[in-house]
């Protein structure tokens, strides 16, 4: 048999963790066994679902590189279908009509409620001769549910599982106005498109044994389900948005890779002994449902930015170069160009061996290509003083003592301003942190002299003048 998972989010909202991390267990699960990894839009509720939602969950599925199988499958498309299987149903005596109006289901969940029982549908159209329908009243297609023994699930994450039949009431298969409802479409789609299994949230384990019960009315054999935990925060509470309860779109903004995001979804209730860095190549050849969790799962996002560093040292620079330029183009003009392109690349190695996220990558690398005069942060504002401040002066004279350096690079540089500060009587740190403020605007950034070397000889003297009040000059 060849396996075929499916991701079947309902499109009216955003793909958030949860519905990712679905979709990368049913795609893993798909991969590791070498069968289809398919997506189907359950969009049956036809108000709520949105063109927006939709391209939202292409985007991420696509920026997570999760590439499914076949063409995408919308629900809604196969209403006719799944109406010709409930009339199928009916027609077999596994399904009846309905006649009773909202007024008496509201006031049989009342009276449910009031008795302190589960508030079901009582039956009471299950064996009444239509002919007895009031009139004007458009019924619905109800399942004809077994109402003895129970019904098994041999769940592969939660293992065996069973409930009482007499827990479950006839659920509704067509609405009054003919539209199938969402158990329905689920079941007749998982059969046509061949699903073996089914791997999902286990907050649809109550729908599962709904589903069991109708698969087996129609004589089909149920996919295998997997009901997967949930994701709470790092506390263990309900996810916020603070602790990720967002779309997955914001992660790529944010500046997540999509290498860390599978990495760390992966871990969500998935464990291959102490191992925490599992790239995906490895995860397909690793993963099966044996390993994953029954307990809810945690997600930090301080362990996702940790990854994400990782990722982010691991990336080539030519690579990190496109995403960094894209940030950097929005508010700098010179990010795009040959100038600015050469600075980024010279100090990207050092840069990304110091970031946790795409973003503060590109903020640190945000100085080699700003405008002059530099906007300096408060702490390298009070490392170059006030105007005519020693700090300032000597750095005008580290000027003037530059311009003759005849070869401009790392090494020389070094040996040059060590030299200067040697003639001025005063250790390095005495000059290298107001140089770093005057050429970052900034108390920390890649080291000094590769820094010098990567703004070039005009660059650096030109803000240098800027810092120290020698000549100052507009680029």
């Amino acid at each position: 048999m060849s396996v075929v998972t499916r991701f079947a989010p309902s499109p009216t909202g955003m793909l958030h963790l949860g519905g990712a991390r679905t979709a990368l267990f049913n795609w893993l699960y798909a991969r590791h066994h070498g069968g289809s990894f398919r997506l189907r839009l359950e969009d049956t509720d036809r108000k709520r679902s949105t063109p927006e939602a939709i391209a939202a969950i292409i985007d991420g599925l696509t920026w997570l590189g999760l590439d499914w199988d076949g063409e995408i499958v919308r629900q809604s498309e196969q209403r006719q279908r799944h109406a010709d299987v409930a009339h199928d149903l009916l027609a077999t005596g596994g399904a009846y009509r309905c006649y009773c109006t909202p007024e008496e289901l509201e006031a049989m969940r009342a009276e449910a409620r009031a008795a302190g029982r589960a508030a079901l549908y009582d039956g009471r159209w299950r064996d009444r001769d239509p002919a007895e329908a009031p009139p004007g009243i458009d019924p619905v297609i109800r399942f004809r549910a077994p109402q003895e023994g129970e019904t098994l699930i041999s769940d592969l994450v939660q293992r065996d599982i069973k409930i009482d039949n007499t827990a479950l009431d006839d659920m509704v298969l067509l609405r009054a106005d003919g539209t199938p409802t969402y158990m329905l479409s689920v079941v007749v789609d998982d059969h046509d498109m061949g699903i073996t299994h089914a791997i999902r949230g286990d907050d649809h384990l109550t729908n599962a044994f709904r589903q069991t019960q109708l698969f087996r009315a129609l004589g089909w054999e149920p996919p295998a389900y997997a009901h997967i935990p949930l994701i709470h925060g790092p506390s263990g509470a309900k996810l916020s948005k603070r602790h990720g309860a967002v779309a997955v779109g914001a992660y790529a903004e944010l500046g997540i890779l999509p290498a860390a995001m599978r990495n760390a979804l992966l871990r969500l209730g998935w464990s291959h002994g102490d191992d925490e860095i599992i790239d995906t190549g490895q995860a397909i050849a690793w993963f099966d449902l044996d390993a994953v969790n029954r307990g809810a799962a945690r997600f930090d996002m301080e362990k996702l930015q940790s990854l994400n560093g990782h990722y982010i040292r691991e990336s080539a620079d030519a690579a990190l170069l496109a995403d960094v330029e894209q940030r950097l183009a929005a508010t700098y003009s010179l990010a795009a160009k040959d100038e600015g392109r050469r600075c980024i690349m010279a100090l990207l190695p050092e840069a990304k061996a110091r970031a946790k996220t795409l973003v503060e990558l590109a903020d640190n690398l945000a100085f080699l290509v700003c405008d002059r005069p530099l906007q300096m942060t408060s702490k390298a504002a009070r490392l170059l003083g006030d105007e005519g401040s020693e700090a300032r002066r000597r750095l005008g004279r580290l000027q003037a003592a530059l311009q003759d350096i005849a070869a401009w690079s790392e090494a020389d540089l070094e040996a040059a301003v060590r030299g200067f500060a040697e003639d001025e009587g005063v250790g390095l740190g005495a000059i290298a942190q107001p140089l770093r403020a005057a050429l970052t605007g900034a108390h920390a950034s890649p080291g000094i002299f590769a820094v010098m070397a990567a703004l070039g000889r005009e660059e650096t003297l030109a803000r240098l003048a800027d810092a120290g009040g020698q000549g100052r000059s507009d680029r």
